[in-house]
């Protein structure tokens, strides 16, 4: 495998289809490029490469040099302080080493200083590939240019070995001319391993791409796991094949029937499903087809006929056949791309839609690791790299990063121990049942598998049978009270926070896979637990993260109806935003388990839980290398089912310590608190005690809050001069910020909406180039298409907060209306003068305006079905309505508005049936009845007279739901 490549392009973005064949060559793990033309906005997309460019000097589009770096290996990029045109990066093949890719104009002057600047700044070892624009002999030029003599001078005073040999690297077409100006420079501790060879094609450029070999052996390339095919399993043998036996779940230790199990399922599957490849694809040209590779090979006889004899005849000949190649690919990427796009149409369903979408737009996974730095010294290796970000996040969950107060406090409260055994027979201590199994099965969504490389679609496959012996082992899991050991474990794939560093192990966010079959477990269990603290009201109503009936729009719409109310009593509204460090990671487990005692939570439940939590260890995954074990000493194991649930019960008992002038709520572990009033002095001692009381429950509690992300922001409309509030955090002021993000929308001081409108239309405008690429009025996706794209790319991202963010101005909505005309007109293939109105009937889709009225009357009659959400029985105060009429400048609360939408449309006495939640126990739930009595009937109105017929019949049955055949078609 070459190491290196260095080619002057002549412009990157007509030449994707060279550069792919010089890969698919070579397997470089660096391209250094020169002449890219790129501007610095640009971005190239090249699977499993990354791009590192710098653009060239000028408002000319001229020059430029990049770096595309594989994948395959850890690296890092360098920041150079010089004027020329350079790039350098940091790269581990066979060790640490540097390359730098440098393009030196050949009418430009370069000073010597310079070029001594630039070698002083890259660390050894390092080899400097480039365009260089010099002559020497040295290199097997005839004649010596200045340039050329500089560069002799960089070699002679610092040391530096040349790599080329006498081959030419550059071809003058006017001249007819070879010339070597591509060079390759090295320090000599490199020398001895590495070797220069010109490659004999131009791949359309006018440089011949170097290639630079390492002959010693390389580090091991980060290939993919090797995974199941499931796309082409053959199920019904994996389904005959697979035999979990009564025998192999009951009459075992736990950990050997769940080895046993394991292997069973594993065995089938290697029978039954393919193993997907763990080599690196190579570049795929899907246009490519027998008349480009015949334009190809008669571009290549020219050039190759030239190179023997350059006359002036087979110089035109070789420019004949480029040219005839050129136009043959343009031609096949036209009409692979016109019948790509066009194949997108109504008939395909949602997942190919979106695979196309994402392929069309060049968009995939990167798995880049970057080279790490820990206490200042480089982490190399893939193994080193894997434990460093093992390490840094073993260290997040250890205890010592508690503050010492607490660890006081946690040491004497873990000497109480917790007495699960009592109330064995509670109901949600009963076997699980068969039906509780197979809903857990048919919910799952799809997942990667854990460590022992089972995946939820491989359970789905078992036989009525096997299931009923792997609900065996549930229970024996159950009952028994002992937790397999290889389900504490999981597997790490770091990836990198937005924004941040790469070389900072702390910067990786833990993505963690754990054992399917224990996420079904979990499931169970979960559903079971979640169903008591509901149904006992042990969680608070201002906790709306992941329940039944709440989303994040809750908690956005209880502060944005303070604030309009304090703006229409003209008071101030001061709001705290909290961030909690490392929340999951430093959750109390013994606090969780004391929470769960505190609800009389007694027997398997809890202490099912109190095993989970238990010798929890992870290994960190990069590529196809783990790293050694490590131990989760404190907070809820990442990916797990349960710990969602075990965090919001641990969090909360935060909302109990407000006075009651303060208001707060929560979505997880997103809280903030706010207070109204007249008087800042009082809005200040009123949060500042809600701030204190925090704290101290925090410190209490294990958690710690980051006094930089925690902000204020000041609420109010009113034009006099006033203080900004003061209000401490551990001792330090809290931020009073003009803006905050807060669950996806902007709140600003003034609540205009103004910036999050902005940010949206900007969001938005880079999604409508999605509708842009794949519309054409002659060749390009169907309308259906287009417009099941438009809805969910651009559509949902202005409908998510509409209700909140819809009561901004007229003026600031209206930004929103030309990207949804733009998309109308592009799904639709209408003019760009034709009237909005008739786009609006020809898409079938309301105008913005009405479609956001819509959504907040669905979501208020939302609310009005839920007894238990927090503004179910809300109601303004007449105070507040007799302000609002006498203010109607001011824009009015949520409730207002909606109430002027439902008199409207004439709504106002609509009555709501609440919706009835966890009517069903999980543990006395038998299953549902299905009839299929109408497999053969097609007419609509013949089916609903049977249906009728069938429901009478079967009045007496709890549960009834008619199935229609799949394939049976309604007809008029």
């Amino acid at each position: 495998m070459a190491n290196f490549v260095s080619w002057n392009c002549l412009g990157i973005k007509n030449k994707f289809s060279d550069l792919k064949d010089i890969i698919n060559s070579h397997q470089p793990s660096i391209i250094a490029l020169q002449e890219t033309y790129l501007k610095a906005e640009d971005t190239i997309s090249l699977q499993h490469y990354n791009l590192l460019h710098k653009h060239g000097i000028g408002h000319r589009i001229s020059g430029g040099v990049a770096l595309l770096i594989s994948n395959s290996f850890p690296s890092a990029p360098l920041t150079l302080n010089t004027s020329l045109q350079a790039i350098a990066v940091q790269i581990h093949t066979h060790s640490l080493i540097t390359v730098c890719s440098l393009y030196l104009p050949p009418n430009t002057p370069v000073d010597q200083v310079c070029l001594n600047n630039l070698v002083s700044q890259l660390p050894e070892p390092f080899i400097i590939l480039g365009d260089m624009n010099g002559h020497s002999p040295l290199w097997g030029n005839p004649d010596t240019n200045t340039r050329g003599l500089q560069i002799e001078k960089l070699l002679n005073d610092h040391n530096l070995c040349l790599l080329n040999n006498d081959e030419s690297t550059y071809f003058h077409e006017p001249t007819r001319t070879f010339h070597s100006v591509d060079l390759a420079i090295c320090t000599p501790s490199l020398l001895p391993y590495l070797s220069l060879q010109v490659d004999n094609d131009l791949h359309n450029s006018d440089h011949f791409p170097l290639i630079i070999s390492d002959c010693r052996r390389q580090n091991s390339i980060i290939h993919s796991v090797l995974r199941y095919n499931l796309k082409t399993a053959n199920w019904c043998k994996f389904s005959s094949i697979v035999k979990i036996t009564k025998e192999m779940v009951s009459n075992n230790s736990i950990d050997t029937a769940v080895e046993n199990v394991t292997a069973v399922l594993i065995a089938a599957a290697d029978c039954s499903i393919p193993k997907s490849s763990n080599t690196v694809k190579k570049q795929r040209k899907v246009w490519w087809n027998s008349d480009c590779r015949e334009a190809k090979k008669k571009q290549r006889k020219a050039w190759t006929r030239f190179c023997r004899s350059p006359t002036t005849a087979n110089l035109i000949c070789y420019k004949q056949a480029k040219a005839i190649s050129r136009r043959i690919q343009r031609r096949s990427k036209r009409e692979s791309w016109e019948k790509y796009i066009s194949s997108i149409s109504s008939t395909i369903s949602s997942k190919k839609l979106w695979e196309r979408v994402k392929k069309t737009c060049g968009i995939f996974r990167s798995s880049n690791i970057r080279i790490l730095y820990s206490n200042g010294i480089p982490v190399t290796s893939l193994q080193d790299i894997a434990n460093c970000i093992a390490s840094e996040l073993a260290h997040t969950t250890k205890s010592n990063n508690y503050s010492v107060s607490f660890l006081h406090h946690k040491f004497i409260s873990e000497k109480q121990k917790l007495n699960f055994n009592s109330s064995p027979y509670a109901p949600y201590n009963r076997d699980f049942t068969f039906f509780e199994l197979k809903r857990c099965l048919s919910e799952i969504h799809k997942s990667s598998p854990g460590p022992d490389n089972i995946s939820y679609n491989m359970m789905q496959h078992l036989s009525e049978e096997s299931l009923h012996n792997l609900l065996f082992l549930y229970n024996r899991i159950w009952h028994e009270r002992s937790f397999p050991s290889s389900w504490q474990q999981a597997i790490i794939i770091p990836v990198l926070k937005p924004g941040k560093e790469p070389s900072n192990p702390c910067n990786y966010r833990p993505i963690a896979l754990t054992n399917c079959m224990c996420k079904i477990l979990e499931k169970m269990a979960n559903k079971r637990l979640v169903y008591y603290l509901e149904t006992n009201g042990l969680l608070s109503p201002f906790q709306s993260g992941f329940r039944q009936g709440r989303s994040t729009i809750d908690n956005l719409l209880a502060l944005e109806t303070e604030i309009r109310n304090a703006f229409i009593r003209r008071q101030h509204a001061v709001a705290i935003f909290f961030d909690i460090e490392k929340a999951y990671d430093r959750a109390w487990r013994y606090g969780i388990l004391r929470d769960l005692y505190n609800c009389n939570l007694r027997g398997n439940l809890p202490i099912f839980i109190q095993n989970f939590l238990k010798l929890r260890q992870f290994r960190v995954r990069i590529g196809n290398q783990l790293s050694d074990y490590f131990v989760q000493e404190e907070g809820v194991p990442q990916g797990s089912v349960l710990s969602v649930t075990l965090f919001t019960l641990k969090l909360n008992g935060i909302l109990k310590q407000l006075p009651p002038s303060v208001k707060g709520f929560l979505y997880v572990d997103d809280l903030y608190i706010s207070c109204t009033g007249d008087n800042m002095a009082f809005i200040e001692r009123q949060l500042q005690l809600a701030v204190n009381k925090i704290h101290q429950w925090s410190a209490f509690n294990g958690f710690t809050f980051s006094t930089a992300k925690t902000s204020c922001v000041h609420f109010c409309r009113k034009r006099s001069l006033h203080p900004e509030p003061e209000i401490k955090l551990e001792g330090q002021l809290i931020n009073v910020v003009s803006e905050v993000k807060f669950l996806g929308v902007i709140f600003d001081k003034k609540l205009t909406f103004h910036p999050h409108v902005l940010r949206l239309r900007k969001k938005l405008d880079k999604a409508l180039n999605i509708l842009k690429v794949l519309s054409n009025t002659s060749w390009g996706a169907s309308r259906t298409s287009l417009l099941r794209v438009y809805r969910a790319s651009i559509l949902t991202k202005m409908d998510y907060g509409c209700v909140i963010y819809g009561s901004a101005r007229q003026s600031v909505l209206k930004k929103l209306d030309p990207i949804h005309h733009s998309a109308l007109r592009l799904c639709s293939g209408a003019f760009h003068t034709s009237p909005v109105e008739s786009l609006y009937v020809e898409c079938c889709e309301p105008s913005l305006d009405y479609r956001r009225t819509v959504l907040a009357i669905h979501f208020y009659f939302k609310i009005l079905s839920h007894p238990g959400h927090p503004f179910h029985t809300h109601k303004q105060s007449q105070l507040i309505l007799r302000l609002q009429r006498a203010r109607p400048s001011v824009i009015p609360s949520f409730f207002t508005r909606v109430s002027k939408f439902l008199n409207s449309f004439n709504l106002d006495s609509v009555q709501v049936v609440p919706t009835i939640k966890y009517h069903l126990t999980p543990w006395n739930s038998h299953g549902l009845n299905f009839l299929k009595p109408l497999t053969k009937l097609i007419r609509p109105l013949k089916f609903i007279s049977n249906s009728l017929q069938t429901i009478v019949k079967f009045t007496k049955t709890s549960f009834l739901f008619l199935q229609m055949a799949q394939n049976a078609h309604l007809a008029p």
